[in-house]
């Protein structure tokens, strides 16, 4: 299966070959600055993924282990990737279709401003439980 998206003005776009879209949301205080909002995005690995305009793509280092790029053009956000790995975690905004795509959960629910929710019946992690899970102290 083939997903596929770009940023606002087009400059940028990309395939990604997987069989499904696993879409999770994060709250940390970080990813809502990078976004203006709830990041919503999905996995995909290095080999999963191909870009076009990648010229028109900045990235800036924003920790220690992980790098958030951009539209040069633009500034719609596009991923951050993991420097440990080079996983991306793609905007799930950038998406030109959202079918085959699935909700999967929550990360750093305890960052979470009040004003909102995600309905549902999906995992709900604090930031302890998944720097936890990815064998990060908290």
């Amino acid at each position: 299966m083939s997903f596929k998206g770009k940023c606002l003005c087009g400059a940028v776009r990309y395939e990604v070959r997987k069989d499904a879209v696993e879409v999770g949301s994060c709250h940390c205080g970080m990813c809502r600055a990078w976004t203006g909002g709830i990041n919503l995005s999905f996995e995909a690995k290095p080999e999963e993924i191909a870009f076009t305009g990648e010229e028109m793509i900045e990235t800036y280092a924003s920790s220690d282990w992980a790098e958030r790029a951009f539209c040069r053009r633009c500034g719609s956000s596009l991923f951050y990737r993991s420097k440990a790995d080079g996983a991306m975690h793609v905007a799930a905004g950038s998406l030109e279709s959202w079918d085959g795509a699935r909700f999967i959960g929550e990360i750093y629910i305890d960052a979470k401003p009040a004003l909102y929710a995600l309905a549902g019946d999906h995992e709900r992690m604090t930031e302890a439980e998944f720097l936890a899970s990815i064998g990060m102290a908290g």
